[in-house]
């Protein structure tokens, strides 16, 4: 007898298997993200990390550069620790990353995603956006890039800022 699978929500937009996207509440205009099904959560470029308490609250403060090859642009971001996690990246090592929650933005949709942080220099993406994330919320489409646009992209254009 075969089971049924439960009932979820209908994706409502196509995605391309990269896109830009923000995470506002980080104050990232925008960063370019690989979907990545095959993780199950996203994770995060940082490129220096440091945790610290703010009303006996576990915070962590890394610093990110969102754009591939250009290091004059820098973000400090500062977030509540949501856990640590235990990770296997995709060279099969292990790695104990620190959680955050925050919201993510990709065209029309805002929504909260869990992200691990990392460093991925040597990837050429600075965000992998996990099957979590997507899940019934968006179809994806592996033949195309970019289908919600490269709007998000232009913030860096005219916005060539250090923030402390």
């Amino acid at each position: 007898m075969m089971k049924r699978k439960r009932q979820k929500s209908q994706p409502t937009a196509i995605i391309g298997w990269k896109e830009w996207i923000a995470l506002p509440e980080l104050g990232i205009p925008a960063i370019k993200a690989k979907i990545d099904t095959g993780a199950r959560t996203s994770a995060l470029h940082i490129s220096s990390l440091e945790e610290f308490q703010t009303d006996g609250q576990r915070m962590v403060r890394f610093g990110i550069h969102p754009l591939q090859r250009r290091k004059d642009i820098e973000y400090v971001c500062e977030a509540p620790v949501l856990e640590q996690r235990r990770v296997k990246d995709s060279g099969g090592h292990f790695e104990k990353r620190y959680v955050i929650q925050t919201t993510a933005k990709l065209g029309a949709m805002s929504w909260s995603i869990d992200i691990t942080l990392t460093n991925r220099d040597p990837m050429l993406f600075r965000m992998l956006l996990g099957r979590k994330a997507v899940e019934n919320r968006f179809l994806i489409n592996p033949g195309w890039p970019y289908l919600t646009g490269r709007k998000l992209a232009k913030s860096y254009r005219t916005e060539m800022i250090k923030r402390p």
